[in-house]
């Protein structure tokens, strides 16, 4: 008879332990599916997505102000008028 006693507890409590694994499993993938809803992650990406279309729309709509060629006398002038300025100071 105590056998039987035995025998009854320990299925009984396996089939518990069984349970509680099974609900916890589930508890998990639920709060893990939550987490990727709610995921702060994903929400920076779409914005960042979002504002990357705004800016190539707005680059697509402006042509370029002046070529290449010209900017590059532009630059090469302010080098020229920085580098004349430290000369005088220098000499001061």
């Amino acid at each position: 008879m105590r056998k039987f006693i035995k025998l009854a507890l320990v299925i009984l409590g396996t089939r518990a332990f069984l349970r509680w694994r099974k609900r916890r499993h589930a508890e998990q993938a639920s709060s893990a599916a939550a987490e990727a809803a709610d995921d702060p992650a994903d929400e920076l990406r779409r914005k960042l997505a979002e504002s990357r279309d705004d800016e190539a729309a707005d680059e697509a709509e402006e042509p370029p102000a002046a070529s290449v060629a010209d900017r590059r006398a532009e630059v090469h002038e302010q080098g020229h008028a920085a580098l004349d300025e430290m000369k005088s100071s220098d000499e001061s």
